[in-house]
Order: C-alpha cells, then sequence, then structure tokens
C-alpha cells in the first residue's frame, strides 16, 4: 500500500487552516498531522509550501448530458474539466441525457455510459416526472442520491415539469427513501403572465428577459415546496436560488426547523444584470441573473447560512444553441457551463468580501456532500476520508481562455476576465488526475452509489 504525505502551510481541515501534513494510506487519508511527526520511513512527501490545500470539491447540480447527447457534453469532457476544476466528485442531473435518469433501466443505461470514461468520481440524481412515481422507491434502492423535479416545463425533450397533484402522488414515496427531492423552484403562471406583457418587447435585450421571468414565480414556487414540505415531511432542496425576495420564508422555514436547504450558484454571486450587454446570450440561464443588489443579498444569506452551498448548474450545449449571431434571450439555450473556472470565480468574489478559503470549502465541498449523502467520506480533510484534494494558489492570477475550459464546448461568459486563484493540481484519492495542465494516467473515477460505499465503472 502506498504512502503518502502532502505537506502545506495552509491546510484547509474542518477545525481551521493551519500548517499540516495529510498522511495517505492507499486511498484514504489516515491522519492530519504537524509537518514535523510524518513518520521517518516510507511516505513519499509532496510538500506545497504556501500553495492551499482543499478539500476536493462536490458538484452536486451538473448536467452531464450521458448517454445520448453527448454532443453537449459526456462523462469524458464534464469530468475532465471538474478535475481541471478542483472538483472529486460530481452529481449528474436526470434530465439533458436520453433517456432521462427516471427509472432502474435508465439509470443502468447511464452506468453503462459511464464506464472507463470518468476522471473524478460520480454518482446520479434521479428524476420525479410525471407518469414515474412508481419508479421511486426502486431508483433510491438502485443508488440514486435523491430525485430533481422541475415545476415548470425544463425545455427539453424526455423530462416533464410535475402538477401540484402529481407532486402529491410521488411525496410519500419520496420521504419514505429519506432521499432529498431537489426543486427547479418556478412556476408558470407568473412567467406566462409576464411573458404576455412582452409582445412588442425586444428579446436581444437583456431587460427583456428578465422581467419574463420575474422573482414572484420563484418566490410562490417556495412558498408551495415549503407547504408541502410541512404537510408530508421529505427533505427538500432548493436549487439555483436567484432571488433574494424568498429569504425571509427560507429563514423562517429553517428557524421552525424544516428539512430544507438551499443552493446557488458563481453566475448569480459574480454576474449583474446591469452588466450584460445586449445579446451577449452566453449569459442566460434560468432563473435569471438578476440585479447588483439583489446579488449582494445572496452574499448575505451565504454569511448567515440561509444559503448552504454553491454547485456550478454546468449546463453546456452546442454553441449554435446559444444563437450567438442572433443575440435573441428568447430563442437560445439556457446554462452557463463553468466546471473548470468556478473555485477562483468564487475566491475572487469572496476574498473581497472578507470570506476565507474555510467558507469555499464548507459551502462547495462539505456542504454538497451532506446534500448527497457522502458525507462520511467526501467533503473533508480529516481521517478515514477519501484523500480528495484541490492544490489551490489562491494568491495567483490568470486569464479565462478557452484552453483553460476543458469541457466540449470551449464558450463562457467568463472569457476575457482575469479570475484570482489557481488550481495546481487536483488528488482523487491519492493519486493526481490533474497537475500543471495535464491530466495524468488514465481515467480512475468511480460511482458513489446510495449505500456509501464506492461502486467501481472500470
Amino acid at each position: 500500500m502506498s504512502l503518502q504525505a502532502f505537506v502545506s502551510r495552509r491546510v484547509t481541515t474542518p477545525e481551521g487552516i493551519r500548517g499540516a501534513a495529510i498522511l495517505v494510506e492507499g486511498e484514504r487519508i489516515r491522519a492530519v498531522v504537524s509537518p514535523d511527526r510524518i513518520p521517518a520511513d516510507g511516505y513519499r512527501i509532496h510538500d506545497f509550501g504556501d500553495v492551499a490545500i482543499l478539500p476536493g470539491l462536490i458538484d452536486s447540480h451538473v448536467h452531464i448530458n450521458d448517454p445520448g447527447r453527448t454532443e453537449w457534453e459526456g462523462f469524458e469532457t464534464a469530468t475532465r474539466a471538474a478535475a481541471a476544476g478542483g472538483y472529486t466528485l460530481l452529481v449528474d442531473m436526470p434530465l439533458n441525457c436520453l433517456p432521462a435518469t427516471t427509472t432502474v433501466a435508465a439509470l443502468e443505461a447511464k452506468r453503462k455510459a459511464a464506464r472507463g470514461k470518468c476522471r473524478v468520481d460520480w454518482a446520479a440524481w434521479g428524476g420525479v416526472v410525471h407518469d414515474n412515481q412508481g419508479e421511486v422507491e426502486a431508483l433510491a434502492a438502485a443508488g440514486v442520491r435523491g430525485f430533481k423535479c422541475f415545476l415548470i416545463n425544463p425545455g427539453i425533450d424526455g423530462f416533464t415539469m410535475v402538477t401540484e397533484p402529481q407532486l402529491r402522488a410521488a411525496l410519500p414515496h419520496v420521504a419514505r427513501t429519506g432521499l432529498p427531492l431537489l426543486v427547479h423552484a418556478e412556476l408558470p403562471g407568473p412567467i406566462d403572465k409576464a411573458t404576455d406583457a412582452l409582445v412588442n418587447a425586444d428579446w436581444n435585450c437583456y431587460s427583456t428577459y428578465l422581467q419574463s421571468r420575474p422573482d414572484g414565480a420563484e418566490v410562490a414556487a417556495i412558498r408551495l415546496m415549503l407547504s408541502l414540505c410541512r404537510e408530508y415531511g421529505f427533505r427538500l432542496h432548493i436549487v439555483h436560488l436567484s432571488t433574494s425576495h424568498a429569504l425571509g420564508e427560507l429563514r423562517v422555514a429553517r428557524a421552525e426547523g424544516f428539512p430544507v436547504s438551499v443552493e446557488t450558484c458563481p453566475h448569480y454571486l459574480h454576474l449583474s444584470a446591469e452588466a450584460i450587454a445586449k445579446g451577449a446570450t452566453l449569459s442566460k440561464c434560468a432563473p435569471p441573473i438578476r440585479s447588483r443588489e439583489n446579488r449582494e443579498k445572496l452574499w448575505e444569506a451565504l454569511g448567515d447560512g440561509t444559503i448552504d452551498l454553491v454547485v456550478t448548474d454546468h449546463s453546456p450545449c452546442p454553441p449554435a444553441m446559444k444563437r450567438l449571431a442572433e443575440g435573441n434571450f428568447r430563442t437560445a439555450w439556457g446554462g452557463i457551463a463553468s466546471l473548470s473556472v468556478a473555485l477562483p470565480l468564487m475566491w475572487a468574489e469572496a476574498s473581497r468580501r472578507g470570506f476565507t478559503l474555510l467558507d469555499l470549502a464548507r459551502w462547495m465541498a462539505e456542504a454538497p456532500a451532506q446534500l448527497a449523502g457522502c458525507e462520511m467520506r467526501k467533503g473533508r480533510i480529516a481521517p478515514g476520508y477519501d484523500a480528495d484534494f484541490v492544490v489551490f494558489d489562491s494568491d495567483d492570477e490568470f486569464t479565462v481562455t478557452e484552453d483553460r475550459l476543458h469541457y466540449r464546448h470551449p464558450v463562457s461568459p467568463y472569457l476575457g476576465e482575469t479570475l484570482l486563484g489557481v488550481v495546481k493540481a487536483t488528488y482523487l484519492r491519492g493519486s493526481p488526475v490533474f497537475a500543471e495542465g495535464e491530466f495524468p494516467g488514465e481515467p480512475r473515477g468511480r460511482e458513489y452509489v446510495a449505500n456509501a460505499r464506492v461502486r467501481s465503472t472500470p
């Protein structure tokens, strides 16, 4: 069994940032000790000096689009981009792939598609759609980490939205599994009404798109889900929160002990509606990027714990679907890909607001691990955990260029921006999967399944 010691003067542990040596036996962390306590014999030492070591990041909101739409992304390119971004585990959303992950057979098709292609570990969410209530418990038994549903048409063939009656049919099954239900929280009524009022508007202007997805659509959806959470007692998770208008009700629900958690995304914490140029459809996502004032309130909610975690909602597509030439926000695909740059993007914003690497480790590793049910093996630098690390030079800067993106289609609203922090290396279970711009070795990622054991996908 290989013995390694990873040393830095800034190791991010649950107890704080400190000088430490991470002692690794095989694929697991044996101990975290002071550097002068590395055993004398047998350990290969990796000394990173002042460069920080963080736990491997976990992204619990990724659209890998495999099988069926690998021309959009795929396990090979998504996990490559993840390794370059410091991620060591991705949890794949059940839509955008064909078939959607709404049956056990579809889950098995996804496992087959992943075999031999993954640079990092992965897991799967199952889907709740209009007619698969009878599949929910079988999917849980087969190893999904939880379930995703849409309260509005997701705009993709193969995955349907759910109405309140359809939700009520599924929720007893979800509650029995004990797994979380992840909800795209927008209701169609307010959006349809707002869109109808924009009949003569210019859809090349971002302000038109923003008006078509009002805050009220999110607030009403979250209010509905909190009511159903009270009634059925299931674990509720609100995905990609974009509006600060819902924070008050979420704070009240959490104070009352509701089993509810909340995520937001780097694009909501970095971009702002005022700065999105006419025709800049690379910045289209749903829910939409809102105002600077709204953005700062999201940061406050991260600080006070109302928002638990930050995930990418990596949602790539072929560039033609972004309608870059015509710049039409109505017809362009809504999604932003950011797996390779999310950590420096977040650090650039968080550091200037007084947050630390400990905060990033909590938002981007520990809390997503808890959501996905792998918190006993992933998300921390601590004894017994997988030896998953990201070596991060938090003082270095770089300019975002296409060659740094690594996912299938190198388009991004961040191209040309200078970001703070450079991922120098990523280690998965003790082995390097990204180092100084290269991807050493063969793909060694595995599926992390619901029984908290790692399932091999050779």
